[in-house]
């Protein structure tokens, strides 16, 4: 049986070779920690405390600002200094609690938990939700709500992203290798959920000993089976998982809920055991730092809040001339122009460049070649698409599906002319949502 993939995608050099054979070591923090308060889709936290307030490592500090949100705990104990207006890695700003370290890592008590086979299924989602869990592979999307479709007795398959098909990115390749008892028992409390589920964990084929130890692991699991994928960009999107391991297929207006599937990533799943199985919070999670701009890649159990400066340090510090950082890798992460911000859930990955590839490559005239319609996943044609957002029509934008965009940047990667189209793509879909929301439609 040949492996399992999608139409279109792109095969960049992957980087990983820079750190993936560097076990997960700790990032002790420096400093203040920042926890914004916004770090998921959804309404932003509600802080909890107050300036001159002490927390311990643990703690709840925000609660969920309605059932789209999701908690923030301190991952250090300390003074609250301030909460006030904070930078965050990917560019945007929004208020954060501000708390002084003092070293001591003093942690507040875990809650008793139940053995698993005794929590009924809104016990397992309450846990989730109270440890602030959110999709820790860049979404953000609180976890208690995927876990919570409209019918979950049409859930047939639970789908564990360990495909990693981002360039550069390595932490879910070191989390399969040093912590595959997690990833299957994460995945074991969400068959819990859906009892008629079978789980799959997916990883590509360019992961051979991933492969075998998950494979091992799971040998004896009547309901999970490894399910290899073809290594190709970007085998790890959502719609293109859901497809390569089901068939189905999924668009813009729908969720993999509605086609009987709930997806994960791996980091994500071993929180949700960490929270089901041993009552933890969210407080920490795996960051790659790499790329030919930084001294010493690797992989760093980070804790949240902690300044990206610092964690840059762990890694031997960016080399002289480094020109270029992202949050997140090199296809969909977001060039940083501050570095003084905190981490957050949702940094998966700091990659660190001698050299500027866009600034370096200045953009021409489109060529019509169609290199970008054969490598759209989505089957779109992104040149047209950029044309009609750059006029700002966004009317026939729609029309030509540009909505259907999953913002995986393969069309700019093959573009000869060296055109931004998923850029100026994703800023029209932008102002299309923002038109339907004002206008009160999905």
């Amino acid at each position: 049986m040949g492996l399992l993939t999608f139409k279109g995608g792109v095969h960049p050099y992957d980087g990983k070779e820079l750190s993936m054979d560097r076990a997960i070591t700790a990032c002790p923090p420096r400093g203040d920690l920042i926890y914004p308060l916004s770090q998921h889709i959804g309404a932003p936290a509600l802080p909890l405390v107050k300036k001159g307030d002490r927390v311990l490592a643990g703690q709840k500090i925000a609660e969920a600002g309605g059932f789209v949100s999701a908690p923030v705990y301190a991952s250090v104990s300390g003074t609250v200094k301030a909460i006030e207006v904070h930078g965050t890695p990917t560019g945007g700003k929004g208020d954060a609690i501000v708390v002084e370290d003092d070293g001591l890592y003093e942690e507040a008590p875990l809650p008793t938990v139940k053995p698993l086979a005794e929590m009924s299924q809104e016990e397992i989602i309450q846990a989730v939700k109270e440890a602030g869990i959110v999709g820790l592979g860049g979404a953000g999307f609180p976890t208690h709500v995927k876990l919570s479709p409209k019918e979950p007795d049409k859930i047939d398959a639970v789908l564990v992203n360990c495909a990693e098909c981002e360039p550069y990115l390595t932490s879910d390749y070191r989390l399969m290798l040093e912590r595959p008892e997690k990833i299957i028992g994460g995945l074991k409390v969400m068959l819990r959920i859906f009892d008629r589920a079978a789980g799959y964990i997916c990883i590509e084929d360019n992961k051979p000993e991933a492969i075998r130890i998950l494979e091992e692991a799971c040998a004896q699991e009547t309901r999970i089976q490894v399910r290899v994928l073809k290594t190709k960009y970007p085998q790890g999107a959502e719609r293109m998982l859901i497809h390569a391991v089901t068939g189905r297929n999924l668009n813009s207006t729908m969720l993999p809920a509605d086609v009987g599937c709930i997806v994960d990533n791996c980091d994500t799943v071993c929180a949700i055991y960490d929270a089901v199985i041993l009552g933890k919070p969210l407080i920490s999670r795996v960051v790659t730092v790499s790329g030919d701009g930084v001294a010493s890649p690797g992989n760093f159990e980070c804790r949240i809040g902690t300044n990206v400066g610092v964690l840059l340090e762990a890694a031997g510090g960016l080399k002289d001339g480094a020109k270029k950082v992202i949050a997140g890798g090199p296809m969909m992460g977001f060039a940083m122009y501050d570095l003084d911000v905190p981490t957050t859930k949702t940094t998966s990955a700091i990659t660190c460049f001698l050299h500027d590839a866009v600034e370096e490559s200045p953009s021409t005239a489109c060529i019509n070649c169609g290199r970008c319609v054969n490598a759209c996943s989505e089957g779109l044609v992104p040149a047209r698409l950029s044309q009609f957002a750059e006029k700002g029509d966004l009317e026939t934008f729609e029309k030509w599906h540009g909505m259907e965009c999953v913002e995986c940047g393969c069309c700019s990667y093959v573009c000869p002319a060296k055109r931004p189209l998923a850029q100026v793509i994703r800023n029209a879909r932008r102002m299309a949502m923002a038109a339907r929301k004002k206008q009160g439609g999905r």
